[in-house]
């Protein structure tokens, strides 16, 4: 049995077991004819090779039986494995998913936002299609008034992919088109090829205008979604989507106008009852009621400044009395008035002395209400024998 060599079989994947603590995949391969599963072994290298491999997909595999003696087990190794059918065209789309993963084309940092009411609205779908009647028909009902500029394309076949790429960039360069919708009813796998196909996916990345999705069902998952700007589930919804409905968006506005009437009519109603009150207030009421009391306090205030003046002129004027009192009293007119003079000579210097004067010599003598013209008729001294 061991002298077997490789064979090749054909199929179902019936399980894959990955078991912890060891390399070793474990498969489960049923005959497509017969009710016959068997084990397969098989390294994480050969499933890897064969790209993503789901349950119940089916696989042409490259086997040979194996026997273990010590434990009576038939098993059989693995070291090739393709899909076929869907399963294989599954695991080639898979491959191009992640090789434009890794560019970084699906980022959602790169998604561009819808416009809320587009110019014109892009359309690349088939002629004539129940796609473009669903896209049309929804798009006016929700605002009659929406242009739409279609661009017909194949949407299945080897021209398809062609041809979608030139209608994409043909609506990309009208400047007009606010946005593009995809479109195109459900499918196989094999029929929505061309909505996965690398060309396409890079023209839509690369496009300056929004880009919607919207292939086949909710169940269909082209690569187109993951590219696109936004993904809708059906082509009716990337209608609702792209346009607003005019119903809403007039309900939207009647409401957004009472909110600003009711917000008016309360800042009204906050700025009356602030005038009220002000004007509720006792020196708004009657304005001149606070000038009797100022006129009261301006009265006491000038009584007052009245005595503290004349206080201050009685101390001020007995001050200079006393002050003009001692200066009377240092004065020489009032040693006059007592009685004295005063002599002074011919310069008109004061004499103090008989030893300034000579005998003969005219003097003036200074006296309280007048002058006297004197001759020195004689020296005494003070002393003198």
């Amino acid at each position: 049995m061991e002298r077997l060599g490789a064979v090749w079989v054909e199929a179902q994947l019936i399980e894959i077991s990955r078991r912890s603590g060891t390399r070793t995949i474990f498969l489960t391969l049923r005959d497509k004819l017969a009710e016959v599963s068997v084990s397969v072994t098989a390294s994480p290298m050969t499933l890897d090779a064969a790209g993503p491999l789901t349950e119940g997909a089916t696989v042409v595999a490259r086997i040979k039986p194996t026997y273990f003696e010590s434990s009576g087990r038939f098993i059989f190794s693995c070291d090739a494995i393709t899909p076929m059918g869907e399963g294989r065209l599954l695991a080639r789309l898979e491959q191009t998913k992640r090789l434009l993963q890794a560019e970084g084309l699906f980022d959602p940092s790169l998604k561009k936002p819808l416009p809320f009411l587009p110019k014109a609205v892009g359309l690349v779908t088939g002629a004539g299609s129940a796609a473009e009647r669903d896209v049309v028909e929804n798009a006016r009902r929700r605002w009659p008034a929406v242009q739409i500029v279609a661009s017909y394309a194949l949407v299945q076949g080897p021209q398809a992919c062609e041809q979608l790429i030139a209608a994409v960039e043909h609506l990309d360069r009208r400047q007009e088109v606010d946005v593009i919708i995809i479109a195109r009813g459900g499918g196989s796998v094999e029929d929505l090829l061309p909505f996965s196909d690398e060309g396409l996916i890079r023209a839509v990345a690369a496009c300056r205008t929004p880009v919607v999705s919207a292939i086949g069902h909710e169940s269909d998952s082209p690569i187109l979604d993951l590219v696109a700007d936004y993904r809708a589930s059906t082509p009716t919804d990337a209608a609702k989507r792209v346009v607003p409905d005019v119903a809403e968006e007039k309900t939207r506005v009647h409401q957004a106008r009472q909110r600003m009437v009711q917000a008016m009519s309360g800042l009204v109603g906050r700025q009356q009852e602030l005038l009220n009150a002000l004007r509720s207030r006792p020196v708004l009421m009657d304005p001149t009621a606070t000038f009797g009391r100022r006129y009261e306090q301006l009265a006491d205030l000038r009584h007052r400044a009245d005595r503290a003046i004349g206080s201050t002129i009685e101390r001020e004027s007995a001050l200079i009395g006393h002050h003009l009192a001692r200066v009377r009293a240092m004065s020489p007119q009032a040693t006059l008035e007592r009685g004295y003079s005063i002599l002074l000579d011919p310069d008109g210097v004061a004499v103090r002395t008989v030893e300034q004067i000579k005998v003969g010599e005219d003097l003036l003598a200074q006296l309280a209400d007048g002058q006297l013209r004197l001759e020195v008729l004689e020296l005494m001294q003070r002393g003198a024998a």
